[in-house]
């Protein structure tokens, strides 16, 4: 059985890691080659990078904090915000990430995904859905959380998959940076929905949630404040994560 992979992200804006509630008031939480850096240290199985700003600025994502995080791990790096094309994954790709993530341009021009998963392959494709709630369900919102789409959350995870997509990762708007745990609903729906892997993000705020991410059917969870304001180490984490029964990769300390 495959462990569960715990996952830190680096929301960057002006090359700078911020942090904020659904998406809204940011805040300054350092520098994300030093972060990335200190994560690996601390176990961190793959680390996510997200430029917030580039799509609503309506520009690319900044290769150079790409290449200033890889230079600094030896991790997979997933990497999103900005990528509106194959060429732009191509862009990342070459500056260090292993995978990339798109949103906005996904539900704008779904076939961006058929063509970045033919030229890079499945395995570099990442849908990042962020997710609202709403009557009967959840629905899809882009442009950092800005627009709601009208489109069912559930079903546009099954239509990515089948357009390339080899991995998702799943924000839930409303429990973002709130710290009252992930929308479990929401990672069961979605993970029996597809046959990808499911990455659970939005809520975090201590091991029991994550374990219950995992349990809801999240192959990996993804947290951020918690890491940023060191509440907690990932190191930390893993351990009360392997003492409530959750399969991870923990290192024995020297």
């Amino acid at each position: 059985m495959l462990t569960s992979r715990i996952i830190p992200c680096l929301d960057v804006r002006d090359g700078r890691v911020v942090k904020g509630v659904r998406f809204q008031g940011l805040r300054d939480a350092g520098d994300p080659a030093q972060l990335a850096a200190a994560y690996m240290e601390q176990g961190a199985d793959e680390l996510v990078v997200l430029d917030v700003s580039a799509t609503p600025e309506g520009r690319g994502n900044r290769t150079q904090t790409v290449a200033a995080v890889r230079a600094e791990i030896a991790i997979p790096l997933t990497v999103g915000g900005g990528v509106r094309t194959a060429a732009d994954a191509g862009a990342l790709l070459a500056a260090g990430a292993d995978k990339v993530a798109v949103n906005t341009a996904a539900v704008t021009r779904p076939a961006v995904l058929a063509e970045i998963a033919e030229r890079f392959g499945r395995q570099c494709t990442v849908l990042a859905l962020d997710a609202a709630r709403r009557e009967g369900g959840w629905e899809v919102v882009v442009r950092s959380g800005r627009e709601r789409t009208g489109l069912d959350a559930v079903t546009w995870a099954s239509i990515a998959t089948r357009l390339g997509a080899g991995e998702i990762l799943l924000t839930s708007w409303d429990r973002d940076g709130t710290r009252a745990g992930y929308d479990l609903e929401l990672v069961s729906a979605v993970s029996r929905a597809v046959g990808v892997p499911v990455i659970a993000s939005g809520g975090a705020a201590r091991a029991e949630h994550l374990a219950a991410a995992l349990e809801a059917g999240a192959d990996a969870v993804l947290a951020a404040s918690i890491f940023h304001d060191a509440d907690t180490t990932v190191r930390r984490i893993k351990e009360q994560l392997r003492a409530l029964g959750a399969r991870v990769r923990l290192e024995e300390s020297s």
